[in-house]
């Protein structure tokens, strides 16, 4: 008997529903409907479900019936540490990593200035670390005690000095608190798998929750995951393979949206050319970027602002009066979809634009320094030069008449020798938003979901 799984994804703008047949890896069917979130989130997963019913006959017996969510604009969250390049930056990646949306990074002793601030961004959840396993606790204590008096209701994790644990834990008597593993236990070593795991469990069992998901908890059974964490570890199976099953080795994801542009590595990063030593933290080898100011709609005057009136008017042919006028509408109304040939060619140089910027962001870089022994070439972030495959995702790449040129503006560029962009991947193309779906698919049933993207990507290059 066949079997099938309908995966979901709750979004900020739409609710997409996917259909799987996992014998023969492919989709049966795709739908999508509003996320009525602001109402009531079954409206718009009733008719998602009735445009998948109409469009298969009937619905079959489900196996599977997963979710993931980054619906409202996905999570909201503050981190504080005690050095911004060490403990600050430690927390930023596992925050990242869980899928949460960063609106807010502190570093050192907070003051009443930062306390307001963070009331101000009213975040969903706060990351507070600080201090190696057994050195400064002063600073990170006395932050605790701040937060602790203050009137924010949210959730708190600490990932930091696990000698302060008792006295951090006293600070929040009265709050919702989660205790994890330091995200940097010793001074260079990460380990941010724990608070990356902690965010996630209270994204599901709070955050989406009091968004009004749960309103929809008889059309799914589990729901597992935010879905930038679902896109994360489809690319982690990509990249892997499953048992016997080879993977792509190791690769990239870019993602262009709305209110973020972002990007997925699966790679170590390590210097691809012999004598260059690297710089800072050591590097994930999963990691993911959120450019916050790379949005297309949200964001789109500050695109403008970046490339410059002169860059958009060359990638798209429209003169520069026009193009300021169409950015602010874009920004004034989010949701709105290209309709016109103009509109289409502005998405497209927005989405050059953003493309261009993450990946340059997302890569590291290398510089002549100079020492005592003389000069040396030294490497900041991943060197992502040999990287074989790049996948593109999302609707302005899914809907582009030509995503592979697209895509080609993130590439390594002989105008800017020291980005350690991609020189020479080949490019996937993921026209019908699998990604996510194979990401929760992972979770049950790894086979399955291996084969629908292997089947999926190769074949919508």
């Amino acid at each position: 008997m066949s079997e099938f799984a309908l995966l979901i994804d709750f979004g900020s703008t739409y609710t997409k529903l996917r259909a799987i047949h996992l014998d023969e890896a492919k989709i049966l069917g795709s739908s999508q409907g509003p996320s009525t979130v602001t109402t009531d989130i079954n409206v718009g997963m009733e008719q998602a479900l009735n445009s998948l019913k109409n469009s298969l006959g009937s619905l079959p017996p489900f196996k599977y019936r997963l979710a993931s969510s980054s619906a409202a604009g996905g999570l909201k969250m503050v981190t504080i540490g005690l050095v911004k390049e060490l403990t600050v930056e430690a927390a930023k990646r596992a925050a990242l990593g869980a899928g949460a949306k960063l609106v807010g990074i502190f570093a050192n002793r907070l003051n009443s200035s930062d306390l307001k601030q963070i009331m101000d961004l009213n975040p969903d959840i706060i990351l507070l670390a600080g201090g190696t396993d057994g050195g400064d606790s002063q600073v990170v204590i006395h932050n605790a005690k701040k937060l602790g008096e203050s009137s924010l209701d949210c959730p708190f994790i600490y990932a930091g000095n696990r000698s302060a644990v008792d006295e951090i834990s006293h600070a929040f008597a009265h709050k919702n608190l989660v205790v994890t593993e330091n995200v940097m236990p010793e001074l260079n070593v990460l380990n941010i798998e724990p608070a990356r795991a902690a965010i996630r469990d209270i994204f599901i069992n709070r955050i989406i929750y009091a968004k009004g998901i749960d309103k929809a908890k008889n059309q799914f059974d589990h729901l597992l995951m935010p879905t930038p964490s679902a896109v994360m570890e489809g690319a982690r199976l990509i990249a892997d393979g499953y048992n016997d099953s080879t993977g792509l080795g190791e690769l990239l994801v870019i993602d262009p949206g709305g209110a973020t542009t972002d990007v997925h590595s699966i790679a170590t990063g390590n210097p691809s050319t012999q004598g260059i030593i690297q710089r800072g933290l050591p590097e994930t080898r999963v990691k993911r970027t959120v450019e916050g100011d790379l949005g297309m709609r949200h964001n789109a005057v500050t695109i403008l602002e970046t490339v410059g009136v002169d860059e958009l008017v060359s990638l798209s042919n429209i003169h520069g009066e026009k193009i300021i006028e169409m950015i602010t509408y874009l920004s004034n109304n989010p949701d709105s979809v290209p309709q016109s040939q103009e509109d289409i060619a502005l998405d497209g140089a927005l989405a050059n634009s953003a493309l261009k910027i993450a990946m340059k962001r997302h890569c590291g870089s290398v510089e002549v320094v100079y020492t005592a022994t003389g000069p040396v070439t030294a490497q900041d972030g991943k060197d992502l030069t040999q990287i074989k495959t790049l996948i593109g995702t999302g609707g302005v790449i899914a809907h582009s008449n030509d995503p592979i040129s697209l895509l080609k503006c993130t590439l390594s560029s002989a105008d800017e020798p020291n980005s350690l962009r991609p020189v020479s991947p080949q490019i996937l193309i993921d026209r019908d938003y699998i990604l996510f779906a194979c990401g929760l698919l992972s979770q049950v049933d790894p086979k399955a979901a291996f084969n629908l993207a292997i089947e999926h990507l190769t074949n919508s290059k």
